[in-house]
Parts: C-alpha cells; sequence; structure tokens
C-alpha cells in the first residue's frame, strides 16, 4: 500500500468504516463533510493484520482493509474506456461507477448468440440463487434474459417480477394483455408489424425494465426481436460522431394521448452520462411529437434521426426469436429496443407484459451476490480456521459445529436453529481475544461476537439464540443441578471463566427473554457434538440451508427467533454429556 498521505485525506476520512463514522447496522455516515476539521491531516500511519491503521490529526483514529483501498483507488475508475466489473467489486469503499452505462455492459449482435439465448429454467431460477444471480446479471449485462416454463397462468408475470424487485404500474394498469383488441389504444394491441423500439419513452421517468409472459403462441409469424440500443449507438457514434453528438443533445418531444390520459417527456434519443458513456435509449417513432426548431436544425436532426435507425434496422443486429408458451423475457427497456413481426390477425398470440424497474434487480442481484460472499466466508472458516482443535476438546472446532447442526437436523429442529447450532462457535476466530486465550482463563465473549458477526447477513432468529448460548450454559447450571454434572472437563472450565452459574435473579431474567427456549435448545447439541467418532456432512450439506435462510430474510421461513419449532422447554431431562 502507498503512503496514505498520497491520498486525498478528506477521502479517505470520509470513507472511514469505523462505528463512529457509520452506523454498524445500515452502513449509514454517522458525520456531515463539514463536521471534518480544517487541515485534516494523517498524523501516523502502520499496516498490520492486512490493515492500515490511521491516527488522524484530530486524534480520530480509522481502520482500513488494504484489499478494499486497492480496490477503489485502482485503475480504472471513472474512466469510460476501463469498463469496472460492477458485480465482483466491493462497493464498501468503493464506487463502482453507474451501472447504467455503456461501460458496465456488454454490447452484443445478433450471431453472438448463435449457440443460444441467455436462459434458465423457472423451477431452478426459484431453487438455486446461484442461477438466479445468472439470470439477473444477464439481464444487467446483455439486457436480457427468458425464463423457460414459467406456468402460462393470468397474472404469473407478476409472481416473475416479485422475484427480484417491484411492479412498475401505468396507465396501461399493474399489467397489460399483448393481444388484438378491437379499440387498440396502441399498436401493439393489433396484428401488425412493430419495428424496434422502446417502450413509454413519454413517461418521466421512463420503465427501466419490461417482462413479456407468453401464455399463448398459435399465431402464424408473431416472432418477437431484440436489437441492442447501446450497440447501435456505438455505430452512429463510430460512423458518424457528429450525428450522434446531434442526438444527444437535441430534446425530443414524446407523447401519449387517449381518452384517460396524456403524457408528455422531453429527453434525447441518445442519453450520455457526464462522462459521454451512454446511458439511455428512448426510439419510438409512434410517439415522437412535433419538433420545433430552426429549419436548418431540424434537416440536420431529421438527418441523424434517419441514420439512427436505418442503424437500429440492419438485420445482422436483430435477434430473432420465438416466445412459446411458458417463456418469460425480461429485457432493459432502456437500452434493447424491442420488435415483433405481423401475425395472422385471427391467430392466437397472447402475451402478458408488465413493468418493472433496473433499480430493484440491481439491488436483488448485489444481495445474492452479497450471500455467496457470506457463505464463501462462513465456508473458509470452517476450512481454515476451524480445523484447529476445539478449546480442549477431543475433535476440531468445525467438527463440533457440524456435529451440533446434524443433531438439531436430526432432531426436526427448524432451519433458523439448525444455522444457530453449525454456526454458533464462530466467534472464536472472529474476536480480539481468541479461544486459547478463553482457555487460559480470559472470557472471549465468542457468542456475542459471533452473533455481531453474523447480523451482517442473518436476522435475530440465527443470531439470538448464538448470543445466548452461553448464557444457556449458566442458567441450565442453575436450574438443572444434574446438567452441571455432566459438562465434559473443557466446558467445566469455561463456565467458571464465563461467571458460573447464574443466580435465582439472573435465571428468572434470562428465562424470559423471547430466544431463551431457542438458546437453550442450541445448548442442548453444543454439549452433545463432541462424538470422536460420528460420520458428521461437511459445511456444504449445510450450505443450502443457509442460503435459503439469507434468501428469505430476517423474517425467514421458520419464523421469529423464540417460536422454536422443535425446540424442547427450557427445563427438562438432561442428557449426558462429554
Amino acid at each position: 500500500m502507498s503512503d496514505p498521505r498520497a491520498l486525498s485525506g478528506y477521502w479517505l476520512r470520509d470513507n472511514c468504516p469505523c462505528a463512529e463514522c457509520r452506523d454498524p447496522g445500515n452502513d449509514q455516515k454517522l458525520f456531515q463533510i463539514t463536521d471534518l476539521p480544517a487541515g485534516l491531516a494523517v498524523r501516523e500511519s502502520t499496516e498490520q493484520d492486512g490493515h492500515l491503521a490511521v491516527l488522524w490529526s484530530d486524534g480520530h483514529r480509522s481502520r482500513y482493509p488494504l484489499a478494499r483501498l486497492a480496490a477503489a483507488t485502482g485503475p480504472g475508475l471513472g474512466d469510460p474506456d476501463v469498463p469496472a466489473d460492477p458485480d465482483t467489486a466491493d462497493t464498501a469503499l468503493r464506487h463502482p461507477g453507474d451501472h447504467r452505462t455503456e461501460a458496465a455492459k456488454r454490447l452484443w449482435r445478433a450471431a453472438d448468440f448463435a449457440a443460444g439465448v441467455p436462459e434458465a429454467h423457472w423451477d431452478a431460477y426459484l431453487a438455486d440463487p446461484a442461477e438466479r444471480a445468472a439470470v439477473l446479471r444477464a439481464v444487467r449485462h446483455l439486457g436480457f434474459a427468458v425464463l423457460r416454463g414459467v406456468p402460462a397462468t393470468d397474472r404469473q408475470v407478476l409472481a416473475v417480477v416479485r422475484t427480484f424487485g417491484h411492479v412498475r404500474v401505468t396507465n396501461y394498469g399493474e399489467l397489460f394483455d399483448v393481444r388484438v383488441e378491437p379499440d387498440p389504444n396502441n399498436l401493439a394491441f393489433t396484428s401488425a408489424a412493430v419495428a424496434p423500439h422502446t417502450d413509454n419513452p413519454y413517461r418521466d421517468p421512463v420503465p427501466t425494465l419490461q417482462l413479456l409472459h407468453c401464455l399463448e403462441n398459435a399465431a402464424e409469424g408473431g416472432d418477437s426481436g431484440l436489437v441492442d440500443g447501446f450497440a447501435a449507438a456505438d455505430l452512429l457514434r463510430t460512423e458518424a460522431p457528429a450525428d450522434f453528438a446531434l442526438l444527444t443533445r437535441t430534446p425530443v418531444p414524446f407523447v401519449f394521448r387517449d381518452r384517460t390520459t396524456e403524457l408528455h417527456a422531453e429527453r434525447p434519443l441518445i442519453e450520455t452520462d457526464a462522462l459521454g458513456r451512454i446511458r439511455e435509449i428512448r426510439f419510438n417513432n409512434r410517439s415522437i411529437g412535433t419538433l420545433r426548431l430552426p429549419a436548418a436544425d431540424l434537416d440536420a436532426f431529421y438527418a441523424a434521426y434517419r441514420r439512427f435507425a436505418g442503424i437500429t434496422l440492419r438485420p445482422e443486429l436483430r435477434l430473432t426469436f420465438r416466445l412459446d408458451p411458458g417463456d418469460c423475457l425480461v429485457f432493459d427497456n432502456t437500452r434493447l429496443l424491442h420488435a415483433r413481426t405481423a401475425f395472422d390477425r385471427d391467430g392466437r398470440r397472447h402475451l402478458q407484459g408488465c413493468y418493472a424497474d433496473l433499480d430493484s434487480l440491481a439491488s436483488a442481484l448485489a444481495v445474492l451476490d452479497r450471500h455467496t460472499e457470506a457463505l464463501d466466508t462462513l465456508q473458509e472458516l470452517f476450512e481454515g480456521a476451524g480445523a484447529a482443535e476445539y478449546l480442549g476438546e477431543a475433535v476440531t472446532q468445525a467438527e463440533h459445529m457440524r456435529q451440533a447442526a446434524l443433531l438439531a437436523q436430526r432432531d426436526g429442529a427448524p432451519a433458523h436453529l439448525v444455522a444457530a447450532a453449525l454456526l454458533h462457535d464462530v466467534g472464536h476466530f472472529h474476536g480480539a481475544v481468541t479461544g486459547a486465550q478463553l482457555m487460559a482463563g480470559t472470557d472471549n465473549r465468542h457468542s456475542r461476537t459471533g452473533a455481531d458477526l453474523l447480523a451482517r447477513w442473518f436476522g435475530p432468529e440465527v443470531t439470538e439464540p448464538i448470543r445466548l448460548h452461553v448464557d444457556a450454559k449458566r442458567y441450565l447450571c442453575a436450574v438443572e443441578p444434574e446438567y452441571r454434572a455432566g459438562l465434559s472437563e473443557a466446558s467445566e472450565h469455561t463456565l467458571r471463566v464465563q461467571g458460573g452459574p447464574m443466580d435465582t435473579g439472573e435465571a428468572a431474567a434470562f428465562a424470559a427473554l423471547p430466544a431463551a427456549a431457542d438458546a437453550v435448545a442450541l445448548r442442548r447439541w453444543d454439549d452433545r457434538a463432541k462424538s470422536t467418532d460420528a460420520d458428521t456432512p461437511g459445511f456444504d450439506h449445510f450450505r443450502p440451508l443457509l442460503a435459503d435462510l439469507l434468501a428469505a430474510g430476517a423474517a425467514g421461513a421458520a419464523g421469529t427467533a423464540g417460536t422454536g419449532g422443535a425446540a424442547p422447554e427450557l427445563c427438562g431431562t438432561a442428557e449426558r454429556r462429554r
């Protein structure tokens, strides 16, 4: 790492990750930029344990992960010619750029999909977070993906949206039917061919995602088509840079009117960001209103407009395919132009469509990637630090935790308690005080440290039993005389370090806690999970369960902490513990 004095001092301090500067729960800053003193400077800096420690001139101390600093200050940031990979970037300290621009996209032509379009089966998409992430990433980077096997039932398209975001309600309603209508207010609701276009350019803001779900397609014709509008605009920029520039700076009036609606927006056909990168295409011949410009300017605009329109019609740019019943096309309405061939008016062709927005999709993808990172981090703990001895017991730390989870699973415990059993001792690897120091007589408060770590990813139904599992041992020693007699020698030692049995008041207060029953259940599996000859599966066995909990969110399929499921009563017959 280079000398931090070479970095912007205010940038570095503005990105301090400590709990005084950022809320640990939501990562939002707790100070205003004007709160930082004038003349702020680095007084001292040292590198240790993969971190940069900084003492500031105002006495504040910051600690930055070196890997994050390197990513945040590396080459390509903000450079339109060096697109970052937004789906692998660590965003804690890094601003990865605008994911909506061409810099974060892969531009394409029809031939690029000779081997097939990006697709997934609906069942796999629902069941496998990695499959879902791949679909969302395709929409984000390529502009579209197709889900196969989506039930061809009324309003099912809304269920597709809700797997990653929210439905955007418009004047067409929550959804719309694309079929021949007797009194259509849009050319889409006829059997005529529809040229490549984007939807709703007259809306401000425009819906950034569109979905089309095929319920029936027995008509002759009616094939779907997609054109990468960013690729078309890029060709215009290469072939006629003056025309490209003109279309990026000329506001175009887009208008829609029917008996109940009047919408109007003025935007260029090609919108770029402050760095000149293509960010949005609005292209819909049917909706362009009357431009009010001097004649010479109008001539120049129409020449550029016609040139761009001609590029969008080039056969090599248009990907043509047929949607069959159960197919659902998801695409970026600010990038891709979609089209349709004409079909027999009397043929049966019925799609249901709706709108959504890219920010929700990007959020869902970021969370899925964060979950993958969380699972990878936990697996590394199990396979790395977890392979070490377990505080004087005959099994390793990882074997102990996996045994506890398996016991919970075999006892029919709900998923959140299986996860708590699996992860209950991760605090031994994460806190400032090690497990070895615990054995030497210093309480490392691993239950709290572990719960705080896991709270980044899991809800309280998982973390609270973990936070209380040491207190549960102290509680059981107070209310079940035979329980303490069954503790292993190592567990008896740590009991004394952790405060010994609870007194009457402490025990009553513990029993009243919402997660107390779950914590006691966890404690009993913890005590039994020290067998040297158990056939215990690896971390991969539990990974899908953890992934499901992460996907379910804080509410969790198992309900809130304390509901217990298969958890036993607070007091009961103690089993013999090693």
